[in-house]
């Protein structure tokens, strides 16, 4: 039997609602998003009243995917206000039934059931993302997510981790320069500190300095604007060098978990999509040695479902009690 559920995705600016319907395990069809600010609500309780105003009630089930740690008592955010106690979901929502996820996990489960035609080929062979093997699904944003998902044709597994903390590898004096830049600030230098929204600070900087260039301090989300603006040529170089410690990180994750296949997830990667394939980014993704044919032949796409987040959700819920 077909059922509505709430499908909610909360980040740290935004939180959006849908509705969608589940049934046998899948996500059949998901509504139109609506797009709320959390700043302009106490708490994530009087968001969800709002989108009940406006739908004129609710279904009794819901999945929500957060922007962080699902475990604990209490959850809070980094960038908003709110906390959410699980145990008191049903009581504060006026649900039956709820699934809790976090953000990357519901990425991995849009991956993993999404439509074929939501994948866009970034390099490797021009084919379907393989039903049986391994995932792996890198989303670079505030943070770099990563997750893979293991497929054995009618059944799926989706796995969160936190491959976003992994060491960084420079693999050119560029990258080096970039590493000894990261290094006065941070003991430990992870992938995330590079390749991720914020990471385009230090990589611009480094660009100017190397060049012996004084440029006016610009937060990560100017920079990002003026290169794909065609604003900043050195902006633009610094996404071109982002592309490429991006390959190189995708390419060590799907080596590390036996990938068959490889999606590129998250809002960074479809407003840098073009920067993608004509960067080094493929390059940079097979240079693996004596592993260079086996990365020539996996897949690589991006996905470009508009809500992955929601959808995901919904299909997370959907495994869990619609199955």
């Amino acid at each position: 039997m077909n059922e509505r559920i709430v499908t909610v995705d909360i980040g740290g600016t935004h939180v959006r609602f849908a509705i969608a319907e589940v049934a046998g395990g899948r996500v059949l069809a998901l509504g139109e998003a609506t797009t709320l600010h959390t700043k302009d609500h106490a708490s994530f309780q009087t968001a969800w009243e709002d989108f009940a105003q406006r739908q004129g009630g609710l279904p009794r089930a819901v999945a929500i995917a957060i922007a962080g740690l699902t475990r604990g008592e209490i959850i809070r955010f980094t960038n908003n206000p709110w906390i959410i106690r699980p145990a008191l979901i049903g009581e504060k929502l006026g649900v039956d039934r709820h699934v809790l996820v976090n953000d990357f996990e519901a990425v991995g489960h849009a991956v993993a059931q999404a439509d074929a035609s939501y994948f866009e080929r970034l390099t490797g062979p021009d084919e379907p993302l393989p039903a049986i093997g391994t995932i792996s699904v890198i989303g670079p944003g505030t943070g770099l997510g990563v997750a893979h998902i293991w497929r054995d044709g009618a059944d799926y597994r989706v796995q969160a981790t936190e491959g976003g903390h992994i060491d960084f590898a420079p693999l050119d004096s560029i990258e080096d320069a970039i590493l000894a830049r990261l290094r006065k600030r941070h003991r430990r230098v992870s992938i995330e500190r590079i390749v991720s929204g914020p990471g385009i600070v230090d990589i611009y900087e480094t660009l100017a300095g190397l060049e012996g260039r004084a440029v006016t301090p610009l937060d990560d989300k100017a920079i990002w604007t003026a290169a794909l603006g065609g604003q900043d040529s050195l902006a633009a170089a610094a996404i071109d060098r982002f592309c490429l410690s991006l390959g190189s990180v995708a390419g060590d994750l799907a080596l590390a978990q036996g990938a068959s296949g490889v999606v590129i997830a998250g809002g960074l990667g479809l407003r840098i999509r073009d920067s993608l394939v004509r960067s080094g980014f493929p390059e940079r993704f097979i240079e693996k040695g004596r592993f260079e044919g086996f990365m020539a032949a996996l897949p690589v796409k991006l996905i470009t479902h508009p809500q992955p987040g929601l959808f995901g959700a919904a299909a997370a819920f959907a495994r869990r009690f619609a199955g």
